[in-house]
């Protein structure tokens, strides 16, 4: 099983989500994680309700294989889909599940798991078969690390 962080939480929500180093604290504790995403004028920017931290597009290079990205905008989801390189991510609002663009079922807190989903938020509202899951993406990833053990 994959254990996502929650825009760089591990234990908890804080105040730095999203910020570059937070994410870089989270990746480098073995995590991989879900960032938020917001394309302006060709520049990309990492925050959940607007755009907060400008990054170069060579940040996400530098870390593709730990990233899972929410496209916070259409131009996010454009640019990335165009960007060329083999990238996770992912739009949603609220729907129950999502499908990401390597296949994955991002899957809306309660809402029925398969093998093939990530499991979002469970602190949230409590899925009734996570081990099934193929992975988790919390806020208190750390408290899943024995889903992995």
């Amino acid at each position: 099983m994959i254990l996502i962080s929650h825009r760089g939480n591990t234990n908890g929500s804080n105040k730095d989500e999203n910020n570059p180093k937070y994410i870089d604290n989270a990746i480098e504790d073995g995590y991989d994680v879900e960032i938020d995403i917001w394309c302006i004028n060709e520049l990309i920017y990492l925050g959940h309700e607007s755009p907060q931290y400008l990054v170069d597009f060579s940040w996400i290079i530098d870390r593709v294989l730990k990233l899972w990205i929410h496209c916070k905008n259409i131009n996010a989801l454009i640019y990335i889909k165009n960007c060329g390189y083999d990238i996770r991510y992912f739009w949603h609002q609220s729907d129950d599940v999502t499908i990401t663009s390597n296949g994955f079922f991002w899957t809306y807190p309660g809402k029925q798991l398969t093998k093939n989903s990530i499991a979002v938020m469970p602190e949230t509202k409590p899925f009734n078969d996570i081990e099934i899951s193929y992975g988790i993406c919390s806020d208190y990833i750390i408290k899943y690390k024995d889903y992995i053990e």
